[in-house]
């Protein structure tokens, strides 16, 4: 079965919308940890409101730099958990259909690498719930940015987790993974 890793860029105050602020951060060491992410997944999962911001992004982006991860997003398999979005633009995107957890139990069910999630809001705290993600990493960045710290609050949602690895980079980011605890 395929796992579903979530990676989220936050910064010490909860910020997770518009990371605009981890481009001082991206540097070889978090290049690596990137390209391990993605080197292992075939597609990618995610939320209306992380497609409305990376598919305006990553067309821009070229391609034929390999440090600018441009070539994967823009060809892998896209998944978009919406009930709104009709008409995706975005290169090998597919719109969810139906119930949420049951399409994801079935992509995950699919011959195939990891799949992706980034952000977190309100699509990562329903698979959590059904016990559907595997890993959850939040990098971590030095950075107060003084904004509200989530796009959508997750009211009602609650989950512990199991860290299961640490990484911590030059630049102060660190790359914290969890695995989520059954519910008991």
């Amino acid at each position: 079965m395929r796992k579903l890793i979530n990676s989220t860029y936050i910064t010490l105050d909860g910020v997770i919308e518009n990371p605009m602020w981890t481009g001082p951060y991206f540097d070889e060491e978090s290049i690596v940890v990137a390209g391990e992410l993605t080197d292992a997944a075939d597609a990618m999962l995610m939320g209306r409101a992380t497609y409305d911001g990376m598919s305006v992004a990553w067309p821009q982006q070229d391609e034929s730099d390999p440090t600018t991860g441009a070539a994967y997003f823009n060809n892998v398999k896209k998944y978009v958990a919406s009930t709104t979005l009709t008409n995706p633009t975005w290169n090998n995107t597919e719109v969810l259909q139906g119930d949420l957890v049951e399409a994801v139990t079935a992509l995950k069910a699919q011959d195939g690498r990891n799949i992706i999630q980034y952000g977190f809001g309100s699509v990562t705290a329903q698979l959590i719930t059904a016990g559907l993600v595997d890993e959850v990493r939040f990098w971590i960045h030095p950075v107060l940015q003084g904004t509200p710290s989530l796009t959508v609050p997750l009211t009602d949602f609650q989950a512990s987790f199991d860290l299961v690895d640490t990484r911590v980079h030059k630049s102060g980011v660190i790359v914290a993974s969890y695995r989520p605890k059954a519910a008991a």
